[in-house]
């Protein structure tokens, strides 16, 4: 027990390290300069800076500091405590080594795609290891719990919206809204496609005759399992049998033709899986491969 608590302490640490740095370098070398405020504390903490010169880092953490408090009650301290010590290696990036390193200066909208990207990189490892870079997290999960209606999605856009407008004022551009909107889009988008695009796979729903035939064939030439339910055609008023594999992007090729051999007739659907888990994919437990 002491050994796997330790190997989970460092892990957790060593995500903490590489997501504080992507998320400082995000800020300070790209963000800083581009005179945009994205959402979230980062965002309020960038407009402070630019008005009266106040350090990235502490201000960040000192608006996080009185939300941990508050929010305390309706998010347990297991998770504030994993987000304060994320929030530490953010400030320290932030204040300490990007301080020192002089920031991009170029073209606006290159800055704003590269904080998009740097952000959502490190905010995804976060999430991963159930830490956030708190803020606006904080209160998005405590209304939440409160208003459980009301989407998540919801809820983070329109404070980011908010302090993405507060940017127009502060930096007197149309254009610090729209670099600001850019940089969530991006942010989301990278958080989406690290979470689940790793993992994503594809589903094959087959309508066929030959069930049993057709799963015996998948499995000895693709080497994956099938499962077969029982089926009534709604026009014909036959019985069918429909065959669900799941299977890595690469093998859905493989089955369809497989299925188009064994029978020509069959209808054949393929989607889309956003996370594939159990035997032969991912644990549901762990997240490795088993």
């Amino acid at each position: 027990m002491y050994h796997s608590n330790r190997k989970v302490f460092i892990t957790d640490q060593l995500y903490n390290l590489c997501a504080g740095f992507l998320y400082a370098a995000g800020i300070c070398c790209f963000a800083k300069n581009a005179e945009f405020a994205p959402g979230g504390v980062s965002g309020i903490a960038l407009i402070c800076n630019h008005i009266w010169g106040m350090p990235i880092g502490l201000t960040s953490l000192a608006i996080n500091l009185p939300l941990a408090a508050v929010c305390c009650r309706f998010l347990g301290r297991k998770f504030l405590m994993r987000t304060l010590i994320s929030v530490l290696y953010c400030t320290f990036f932030q204040d300490v080594l990007f301080a020192q390193i002089p920031g991009y200066r170029g073209e606006p909208i290159l800055a704003a795609l590269f904080t998009g990207v740097l952000w959502g990189a490190g905010l995804a490892l976060l999430y991963m290891r159930g830490s956030s870079s708190g803020g606006t997290d904080f209160l998005t999960l405590s209304i939440k719990s409160q208003r459980p209606h009301l989407s998540v999605g919801a809820v983070t856009g329109c404070i980011d919206v908010v302090i993405i407008l507060l940017g127009w004022a502060v930096f007197g551009s149309v254009d610090a809204v729209l670099y600001g909107l850019i940089t969530t889009v991006v942010t989301s988008t990278v958080i989406d496609k690290l979470l689940y695009g790793s993992n994503a796979g594809k589903l094959l729903i087959i309508i066929t005759n030959h069930g049993q035939e057709l799963a015996e064939h998948i499995s000895n030439e693709c080497e994956r399992g099938s499962t077969i339910l029982s089926a009534v055609g709604s026009y014909t008023g036959e019985k069918r049998q429909i065959l669900l594999c799941a299977c890595s992007r690469q093998e859905a090729y493989r089955i369809r033709m497989v299925a188009g051999k064994v029978e020509p007739q069959c209808l054949v659907m393929i989607s889309d899986t956003s996370e594939v888990y159990g035997e032969g994919f991912l644990s549901i437990q762990g997240g490795d491969k088993i």
